[in-house]
C-alpha cells in the first residue's frame, strides 16, 4: 500500500469514495443527507488538490487503484480569545473503498495523516464523527482518539 499525495488524475476515483461516504450517512440520516449526493464535487476537488492549506493524501493499492483517501485541513489558531496558539490538522474526511475494509488501509491513512500534522508542527489532530456511523466511530476510537467535544441537536 503506498500513501501519496491525491493527484487531478485521482478525481473520478475520489468521486465514487465520496459517494460511497454520502450513502453511509444517507442511510444514518436522510433527514439531512441526499442519495446520489456528494461532498465535493470535481471543479471542488481541481480547487482543493491545488490548495497547500488542505492536503489530500490517497491510498493506492498494488494495482494503482486508489483504495481511500484522507481529506485535511490546516486549522490555524492565532489570538483567538481565551485559547492557546496552535494549529491544528483537521480530518475532513476518511474513506476507504467498501471491498478494501479490513485490509489496514484506513491505519495507514490514518498513519500518514499523523506524519503529516507532526511534520507541519501540529498541536493535534481532530476530526467529526456522525454518531450514525458506529464502525468509523470505533475504527478511531481503535487508533486512540478521544472525545474533545459532543455537538448536540433538537430536531424541530
Amino acid at each position: 500500500m503506498k500513501i501519496r499525495r491525491a493527484e487531478e488524475r485521482d478525481i473520478p476515483r475520489l468521486g465514487e469514495l465520496l459517494l460511497q461516504v454520502c450513502r453511509v450517512h444517507q442511510q444514518g440520516r436522510p433527514d439531512l443527507f441526499r442519495a446520489g449526493g456528494r461532498k465535493y464535487d470535481d471543479a471542488e476537488l481541481q480547487t482543493l488538490l491545488r490548495d497547500g492549506e488542505r492536503p489530500i493524501l490517497v491510498a493506492e493499492d498494488e494495482a494503482g487503484q486508489v483504495a481511500g483517501y484522507a481529506f485535511c485541513v490546516y486549522q490555524r489558531h492565532q489570538n483567538e480569545g481565551s485559547f492557546n496558539d496552535l494549529t491544528t490538522l483537521y480530518l475532513d474526511d476518511l474513506c476507504v473503498d467498501e471491498s478494501c475494509r479490513g485490509k489496514q488501509v484506513g491505519k495507514s491513512l490514518y498513519e500518514a495523516v499523523l506524519d503529516l500534522a507532526r511534520s507541519a508542527g501540529c498541536y493535534n489532530v481532530t476530526l467529526n464523527v456522525w454518531s450514525c456511523n458506529p464502525g468509523a466511530m470505533r475504527f478511531y476510537e481503535k487508533c486512540g482518539l478521544k472525545q474533545q467535544k459532543v455537538g448536540m441537536e433538537l430536531i424541530l
